[in-house]
């Protein structure tokens, strides 16, 4: 067998051992030595990997190996060391209403590190000491100003990008997840049962708004202004959760389209 000797937990005899002498004319075997095509290749399939997690929030292994085409042993390897750089953390899976015997699936998150190199973070510490500024001389009621000003701009370019969206807030939600990917929150939209989601996998100001969420629920009324309806926060990055999930009612008469639109985009 090719791997018998390592399997047996012998070293093959590859080659002279480190500072024994070796007769002039007698044949050494060749070493191996490390690929660094291989090496390519996994830092390759953790960029894979990343983005993955970054698309899809909180996955478990089994779903990361079968949309990688990995083998179980393979997608672990990968996600163990990506444990040990502290790119992902484990925890166990969320099960909604009754479940089966034995013990929730673990899933996958990005670290807000990992996170971070997707995206852009800059000036994170100078914006959090700007804000507790504000709040310090003018109170909550001024860092709510301050966030629902600051999303002006972003409301304006997206309202622009989505002219041709229609009424269906089903359907501007869908042109609003390409308005916000391009703006670079890598968003989509589907529809669900009970309405419409929109998600946005990363948020350039995710760490700030972890300590001032008046910045989370002004972009919170720009996306019900923007649909045309009202919307539910069901979940945050700047709270720990893997994906911000914006919760769009259903409209009473209005058939469910079925469809699902996703502009993820993760080189900005």
């Amino acid at each position: 067998m090719k791997n018998a000797a390592a399997l047996s937990g012998r070293q093959p005899a590859t080659g002279p051992v480190a500072g024994a002498s070796v007769p002039a004319g007698a044949p050494v075997a060749a070493v191996p030595v490390a690929s660094a095509g291989s090496a390519a290749t996994d830092l390759s399939t953790r960029d894979r990997v990343t983005k993955l997690l970054l698309e899809r929030g909180a996955t478990t292994a089994a779903q990361l190996g079968s949309a990688l085409g990995l083998s179980p042993a393979a997608i672990r390897r990968h996600l163990d060391a990506m444990l040990v750089d502290g790119d992902v953390v484990a925890r166990e899976q969320t099960v909604r209403g009754s479940r089966g015997r034995g013990r929730p699936a673990k899933v996958f998150v990005l670290t807000d590190a990992a996170r971070g190199r997707c995206g852009t973070h800059h000036y994170d510490n100078i914006a959090t000491a700007a804000l507790r500024w504000i709040a310090r001389n003018g109170g909550s009621e001024a860092v709510e100003a301050f966030a629902t000003d600051q999303v002006v701009a972003l409301e304006d370019r997206c309202r622009a990008a989505m002219e041709d969206a229609g009424d269906d807030p089903l359907a501007r939600a869908e042109a609003l997840a390409g308005a916000l990917t391009a703006e670079g929150y890598a968003a989509n939209a589907s529809t669900i049962a009970s309405g419409g989601q929109l998600c946005q996998h990363h948020c350039p100001v995710a760490h700030v708004a972890a300590e001032f969420p008046q910045l989370c629920e002004a972009e919170t009324a720009v996306i019900s202004r923007l649909v045309g309806t009202h919307v539910q926060r069901l979940a945050t990055i700047a709270h720990g959760d893997g994906v911000c999930t914006t919760h769009i009612p259903a409209q009473p008469g209005r058939a469910q389209s079925g469809r699902t639109v996703t502009t993820v985009r993760t080189d900005i």
